[in-house]
């Protein structure tokens, strides 16, 4: 396989049906319509992309926490609108801004604050040290992620993202391995990838422990806030820990250090059927396309340019 460029930074994200791919310069998503076609479309990555965070360690990993939050949601609302019935059923500006705002303090009342709290109380009740506190926390913070993430594992629909991810994951496996990007040729490689954002959440768990626990035993109000605003830390912590873990592959401890974070894949992704590969490979070269030449300053002049959506054949990656 012929590839013009090396992408030093790259990763995806499943969509409903459809995969984002994300590099450097470039994103691309490529999503399945009703009617069986493929729509792509791709964009430069501008705005926090463009600045000294991106290379600065562990401020660096504040982009890859903004990148799942602001881009990756942004996508996935596209994603679901392309599915639609009608234009009723679209959510889109304030609704959807709202529907983020609860959705992210679910997911921090849930897994940060509910563990806390409860961990909290069974100190209370039973007299428990603050490191054992901590570390209770912890399991409980750990339970609430493989549990959620299971019982979501089990809706029709949710399983139809998983196997989107896993053809992320098979097509960035197939790249690196230099194969040809083909669906029968990516559907031979791993689901699994140690780059994957299943691994980051997990690192981001075991993380809480090891700081939380340097904190002590806190007041109700400082536990609360701690939970809360040491998230972004605990986010570039866990991003510094991952990319060493991607650069130290062939180290026989480190192989072994991630197989946590792959096991747990195995709750994120599922095996995707051809059509699936296709849209991923169409969303991976839809974005290395617009890498190259964004490379190249050959895009130079269309850097204030809106995406490019295009419909391809559902066959025309192949």
């Amino acid at each position: 396989m012929n590839r013009p460029l090396k992408l030093p930074a790259y990763g995806g994200q499943a969509l409903i049906e459809g995969v984002l791919m994300r590099g450097r310069h470039a994103v691309a998503a490529a999503m399945r319509s009703p009617q069986g076609e493929i729509i792509l479309q791709s964009e430069p990555l501008r705005g926090i992309y463009l600045t000294r965070l991106t290379s600065i360690p562990f401020l660096r990993g504040l982009v890859i926490l903004w990148d799942a939050l602001g881009l990756g949601m942004r996508y996935l609302s596209i994603s679901a609108n392309l599915q639609a019935n009608d234009e009723s059923e679209k959510i889109e500006g304030p609704a959807w801004a709202l529907t983020l705002v609860i959705s992210l303090a679910l997911a921090v009342g849930l897994f940060f604050l509910l563990p806390a709290l409860l961990g909290k109380g069974l100190q209370a009740w039973l007299g428990l040290s603050g490191l054992a506190t901590n570390l209770i926390e912890g399991v409980l913070r750990l339970v609430a992620v493989i549990g959620y993430i299971w019982g979501i594992g089990r809706i029709p629909d949710i399983q139809r993202v998983f196997a989107y991810h896993g053809a992320e994951h098979k097509t960035i496996n197939a790249y690196e391995a230099g194969a040809e990007l083909t669906p029968e040729n990516i559907n031979r490689y791993p689901l699994e990838h140690p780059r994957c954002g299943t691994s980051f959440i997990l690192t981001l768990v075991v993380l809480s422990v090891l700081v939380f626990s340097i904190l002590g035993d806190l007041p109700w109000l400082g536990l609360i806030l701690s939970r809360v605003l040491l998230i972004p830390i605990l986010a570039m912590l866990a991003y510094e820990y991952i990319r060493w873990v991607a650069d130290h592959l062939d180290n026989p401890l480190v192989s072994q250090l991630i197989r946590p974070n792959l096991w747990l894949q195995k709750l994120t992704t599922r095996p995707p059927s051809l059509d699936m590969l296709e849209v991923s490979i169409a969303a991976f070269k839809a974005m290395l396309e617009l890498e190259t030449a964004l490379a190249s300053n050959s895009l130079n002049r269309q850097e204030s340019a809106p995406p490019v959506v295009a419909a391809v054949d559902a066959h025309q990656n192949q």
